[in-house]
């Protein structure tokens, strides 16, 4: 019995479809919001590769092409590829959902300042 998962264009969470066989017609339902609308994703499983080779191509530099380690956006979107390359799941939706909001820019403070940015002189 195949699995299949899709993530919910409304609500942005992933969630799981059984079906009885393969080629079986689906209707997916997000089991958080009730949503139908959704994309199907690619499964884990999909894409074998050893830790080894998913480590070495981590470390080519070119993945740290357009990183900004001053950007909150940047580096949350840099994460989200570490993470979709190591193939494991950075703390499940919890992970998911601060990525998100960090990427849209909530919780940035209004001072305009950076978030690592602490106010008073340099030493």
């Amino acid at each position: 019995m195949p699995l299949y998962e899709y993530r919910c264009t409304k609500c942005r969470k992933r969630f799981t479809v059984l079906t009885l066989r393969i080629g079986a017609p689906v209707d997916p339902v997000c089991e958080h919001c009730g949503s139908r609308a959704a994309e199907k994703l690619l499964s884990r499983f999909a894409m074998p590769r050893s830790e080894e080779e998913r480590l070495e191509r981590l470390s080519d530099p070119s993945t740290l092409e357009g990183l900004d380690e001053n950007d909150p956006r940047s580096v949350a979107r840099w994460m989200r590829k570490v993470g979709k390359e190591m193939g494991e799941d950075f703390g499940g939706e919890e992970f998911d959902q601060i990525m998100e909001e960090i990427e849209a820019g909530e919780g940035e403070e209004e001072s305009g300042r950076d978030a690592g940015e602490e106010g008073g002189e340099d030493v």
